[in-house]
């Protein structure tokens, strides 16, 4: 899968963009605050309709303008596909093909990308909402089926709560009810749980043999499945939704007394268990980097064994914040198999002996200038 061309209109600080990128590596130069992430971003929001930096869609758009436009022509195995999404204060419409789409649901997944930036760090040490963020995003745009569950969910999921507020403050008290409500949120949770532990186990698969890569056999990186279903429940939906049946009906009293769901895939987490040890608590610094290093490279084989392409690659100012032996790694590990987007303040410090023929775009004040000697 890769961009070919890319088209914006009022994005940011972006009045227009118009060019055709590379199949390989794409690095962006620019001093900070010139529009390098913004552009990063773009190309984020054209694949999953939001951006990763903000949930105020009206920061997209240029200032003073009513709408943004992000336009990109994908190649994909299956031929060529244009994508578009406008974004405007009555909300967005995305089309596929130059066929509106009735539900953003319907234009997701066309497109992947893997976005790998310095606050990506927080997946390994950060609370567990960053690491639910993480695998619904990534797991969301692998599987059409796993998104309309999860969205499914949090719809049974704000429901309930607020029944469980009306039984709380007696303004309410048919029990039944409850129990219908509960019942479907076990039912979508199951569908999470059984995607969730297939999903993490054949990513850890992945992300272990990088892992050892990168410290060269010295530490074994595993994951660690945290979820109030049993373990034994987890791999099969059905054994999982009669699992956390059992769980509502234990925690009933308790939810009603504290108003709010307690159970569920809402509270599920990750840990990232480096020789034995959780590594966002008793790792290094270094651990830390190299195990977000090679979740997020695990990511990429995980996506192209779930869809059959691989996605493509965003790197936002990390490799400055990768040593030597971390930023080879990364850089060996894409070099002729991903599209990538590098943004950088320099080509200084950067491998550059790794990295073949890059095509250079320099980005100054929000106007993107390839160069002619590279691109």
């Amino acid at each position: 899968m890769k961009l070919e061309h890319l088209t914006l209109h009022n994005y940011r600080n972006y009045a227009d963009v118009d060019t055709d990128f590379s199949p390989q590596i794409n690095v962006l130069i620019g001093e900070n605050a010139q529009g390098k992430t913004n552009l990063l971003e773009a190309v984020y929001v054209l694949a999953l309709a939001r951006s990763h930096r903000t949930n105020n869609d009206r920061e997209l758009i240029r200032f003073g303008e009513d709408f943004a436009r992000v336009n990109g022509r994908i190649g994909r195995s299956s031929g060529p596909m244009q994508l578009e999404l406008v974004i405007s204060t009555q909300g967005k419409r995305a089309r596929v093909n130059q066929i509106e789409q009735p539900k953003l649901s319907q234009y997701l997944g066309k497109f992947n990308v893997v976005l790998f930036a310095p606050e990506d760090l927080a997946i390994v040490k950060g609370s567990p909402a960053n690491r639910r963020r993480f695998i619904n995003m990534e797991f969301g745009q692998m599987s059409p089926k796993y998104l309309y569950n999860l969205t499914q969910y949090r719809t049974m999921l704000k429901q309930r709560n607020a029944y469980l507020k009306q039984l709380k403050y007696h303004q309410a008290k048919d029990l039944v009810y409850l129990s219908v409500l509960s019942d479907q949120l076990a039912a979508y949770g199951a569908e999470l749980t059984a995607a969730r532990e297939q999903l993490l186990h054949q990513m850890a698969d992945f992300a272990e043999v990088i892992h050892s890569g990168i410290t060269k056999g010295q530490e074994e990186l595993t994951f660690e499945y945290r979820t109030q279903v049993p373990s034994s429940a987890r791999g099969d939906v059905q054994t999982a939704y009669t699992a956390l049946q059992d769980l509502y009906s234990e925690h009933q009293s308790r939810e009603i007394d504290q108003g709010t769901s307690l159970v569920g895939a809402h509270r599920d987490d990750v840990a990232f268990i480096v020789n034995g040890k959780d590594v966002a608590n008793f790792g290094s610094q270094g651990q830390q980097r190299t195990t977000a290093l090679a979740v997020k490279l695990a990511e990429i084989d995980l996506m192209k064994a779930q869809t059959g392409e691989y996605p493509v690659l965003l790197l936002d100012d990390v490799l400055s914040e990768l040593d030597d032996t971390r930023q080879t790694h990364l850089l060996k590990a894409i070099q002729n198999k991903v599209q990538t987007f590098l943004t950088t303040t320099s080509l200084d410090g950067i491998a550059q002996e790794i990295i073949e023929t890059p095509a250079v775009y320099h980005v100054q004040n929000g106007v993107l200038t390839a160069d002619s000697a590279e691109a």
